[in-house]
């Protein structure tokens, strides 16, 4: 699966038990990622995701509210 988003455009934010992906090209900037949660998605830090700094459940919850498919996560 890691292989397959990397292939489709995804970029990849490593964390210890969750990775996260995110695709520009397909991102409807909706801003349910930074609503959802600003510790996880920050417009204005390098990297912008940081998979570590919420619970694994939140990763999800917030990325399931993505309305274009422009985030996806790989539960380690």
């Amino acid at each position: 699966m890691d292989q397959e988003l990397l292939d489709a455009g995804y970029r990849q934010y490593h964390g210890k038990d969750i990775d996260v992906y995110f695709n520009l090209s397909i991102c409807q900037h909706s801003g349910n990622c930074v609503r959802g949660n600003s510790h996880l998605f920050k417009l204005d830090r390098q990297p912008w995701i940081m998979p570590d700094s919420v619970d694994v459940n939140t990763v999800m919850s917030v990325i399931n509210t993505c309305p274009s498919g422009a985030l996806k996560y790989h539960q380690k």
